[in-house]
Order: C-alpha cells, then sequence, then structure tokens
C-alpha cells in the first residue's frame, strides 16, 4: 500500500556543540511508516551542516532571524509554499516559537499547518514564570528569582546559598561557586540571549529528561525518559539511556493532563539524592536527541506531523529501556559553490 507524500518544512539544521533538534527530527520523519516525508530545510545561517547532509533535506532555503520580526518571516514562508507546497512545518528553537504561533492562524488558511503550544502554554513555561507554574501544578520547582542588573543579582545571592544556577531566557546554564563567578555568568548571558536572567537554587542529584508530546487535551501521546551520561560544559547531553522512572512518568503525564499541552516536549528533571525529583526547565519543542525516543519505538516527529494534519493517533504504549545515544563530531566536505549558491540566492537544492 503506497504511503502519502507529505512536504514538511523543518528548522533547526545546525549541529554544533548545541545542535539543534532538526537533523533527529528529520531522520525519524524519513523513517515514519505512515507517509513518505518530503523535507525542505529552514536555516537561519549558510554553514548550518543539515543543509548539506546527504538523504536529509531535498532542498534548503534560509529565514530571517526572529529579530527581523513577524511580517519578513511570513513573506519568506509564503515565498517558500508557493515554491514547495508546505504541508506542516516544525519550528526547532524555543527563540523562533513565539513568530510562528502567531503565523499559526495565517498560515493555516494557506494550507500549511502546525502543532504548537498556545500562546499562553508557551508563556506559562517561561523560565521566568517557572515557580508560580510549579504552584499551580502541583509539581516541585527549585527556588528561582528572576534578575535585570549586576546590582540586583549581588542582592539576590545574599539570600540564597552557592552554589547556583545562572540560567539564560532561552538556553545556556552554569553552576556559580561564588560571587565573581555568578556576575561573569551573568554578563555572558545576557550579552547573548538578553534579560531576565534566571539565577536558581542548586539542587545537587541526577540530571534525567523527558520527551513528549501532548494532544492538546490533556492526552499522553509519547513519553520518553533517559537519564544523561555525558554532559557538555553548556548543560547539552552528549550521551544518555533511557530509563524506567515510574515517578518521572507520572510527573509527565500530570504534566500534560494539567496543562492540556499541546505539541512536543522536554522536561528538565533533576532526581535529589534523597529521590525527589525538581522540574529544572520545560523545552516547549522537541529537544536535540530525540532520535534516541524515535530509536526505542517512540517516533515523536511522524505522530506530531499527523496531529499536525488533524489525523487520529494512538499513543505509545511503551519503549526500550538500556538503550543508549552516543553524539559525534563528522567532518563533511561540502562543495564551495554549494555554500555560495545558498549564501547568494537564499536557497540550494541537493543534487
Amino acid at each position: 500500500m503506497s504511503r502519502p507524500r507529505v512536504n514538511i518544512a523543518v528548522t533547526g539544521l545546525n549541529a554544533v556543540d548545541s545542535p539543534g533538534p532538526g537533523v533527529p527530527v528529520i531522520r525519524g520523519l524519513h523513517e515514519a511508516l505512515s507517509f513518505e516525508a518530503n523535507v525542505t530545510g529552514l536555516a537561519y545561517e549558510a554553514l548550518e551542516p543539515g543543509i548539506y547532509m546527504d538523504g536529509l533535506v531535498n532542498k534548503s532555503y534560509l529565514i530571517p532571524y526572529p529579530t527581523e520580526g513577524i511580517d519578513s518571516l511570513r513573506d519568506r514562508l509564503l515565498y517558500i509554499h508557493q515554491k514547495e507546497h508546505l504541508d506542516v512545518i516544525i519550528p526547532n528553537f524555543d527563540a523562533e516559537l513565539f513568530s510562528f504561533m502567531k503565523l499559526a492562524p495565517e498560515l493555516e488558511q494557506h494550507g500549511i499547518h502546525m502543532f504548537l503550544p498556545t500562546l499562553d502554554q508557551f508563556e506559562e513555561r517561561q523560565k521566568a514564570n517557572l515557580s508560580a507554574f510549579g504552584k499551580k501544578h502541583g509539581i516541585d520547582v527549585p527556588e528561582s528569582l528572576t534578575i535585570h542588573s549586576l546590582s540586583e543579582l549581588e542582592k539576590t545571592v545574599k539570600s540564597m546559598d552557592f552554589p547556583l544556577m545562572i540560567k539564560g531566557r532561552y538556553y545556556e546554564a552554569y553552576i556559580a561557586h561564588t560571587l565573581e563567578q555568578a556576575k561573569g555568568y551573568y554578563a555572558k548571558i545576557s550579552a547573548k540571549w538578553g534579560v531576565p536572567v534566571i539565577v536558581q537554587k542548586f539542587v545537587k542529584g541526577t540530571e534525567l529528561n523527558v520527551t513528549g508530546l501532548g494532544d492538546g487535551s490533556g492526552q499522553t501521546i509519547a513519553a520518553v525518559a533517559m537519564r544523561k551520561q555525558f554532559i557538555t560544559d553548556k548543560g547539552k547531553a552528549w550521551a544518555g539511556i533511557t530509563i524506567n522512572d515510574p515517578d518521572l512518568l507520572k510527573i509527565t503525564r500530570n504534566f500534560i493532563s494539567s496543562t492540556h499541552w499541546r505539541g512536543a516536549f522536554e522536561l528538565e528533571i533533576m532526581k535529589s539524592d534523597n529521590g525527589k525529583c525538581y522540574l529544572m526547565e520545560i523545552n516547549p519543542r522537541i529537544p536535540a536527541w530525540v532520535y534516541l525516543a524515535i530509536a526505542t519505538g517512540q517516533n515523536i516527529p511522524e505522530a506530531l506531523v499527523n496531529l499536525a494534519l488533524g489525523k487520529p493517533v494512538s499513543p505509545y504504549e511503551s519503549y526500550e529501556v538500556g538503550k543508549l545515544f552516543i553524539r559525534y563530531s563528522y567532518d563533511m566536505i561540502v562543495e564551495r559553490n554549494n555554500f555560495e549558491q545558498l549564501s547568494v540566492n537564499g536557497e540550494f537544492k541537493q543534487i
């Protein structure tokens, strides 16, 4: 039986030390059983590796950064749609989600579907709002405060014991053991991501993650838990193993049920030495380690596309425990002409 062809555009094609989710998402789309994926890459920079990887995307386009506003993004997406007849777009960066969510109703009128959190859900789970979120939904969250200046940082740390977590509003987190370290991390993060910066009580324990998918009505479509085995200096998992942790999965299902979460997500959990689970972050999109979930039996990108298209999706019941992912670097050779074609014309087609 032939599978329907679905034209899907995907962002997040970078694969550096803090890799985007685009490449593993596309790998999952190509392994989908319910449709044949024709994938278009959406990139912010001409050097994003996913553009040039064999068999990954058929064509790539540069799109404007979120700072250029939603009008520029809309015009670019509709131009791409004229050429590629897009059915679905999967945005994969926190910083771009707001723009895509704002454009969703208009894009839907052109036949372009997405399956994203609501604007209220997106705002409620922001790092700056996480403490209030935890109280509302009955989830333990470490004490955290938002700051907008160095003077505010100095006042804040006097009321909290070191070590402390210093976090950016979108990405990056560091452990500070002294005030000077905290100041340094504040300067580094605020220069890159702006303010506020979040100061959070440090919880000693084991770092765990769950990636999943909610259908928007409170039902859990997918949930896979893993333990980080190797962590980079930016706090990113470079290796991990799937685990069966009933406490973790219970928190995940309660999160989806309580919030009626719509779309993919990642929960970052710290399990303390006494066994208590603390919610550290909620990332409102597919994480970069999602291929581990796909390999263990839950193809989250495939399910997300079907939900976006309004097709019925059955919840995944289980996944393989004890399977590892190990990330690695690979030197890919790219023709200069291909790079120049994308840089000059803003689009590049794989041969």
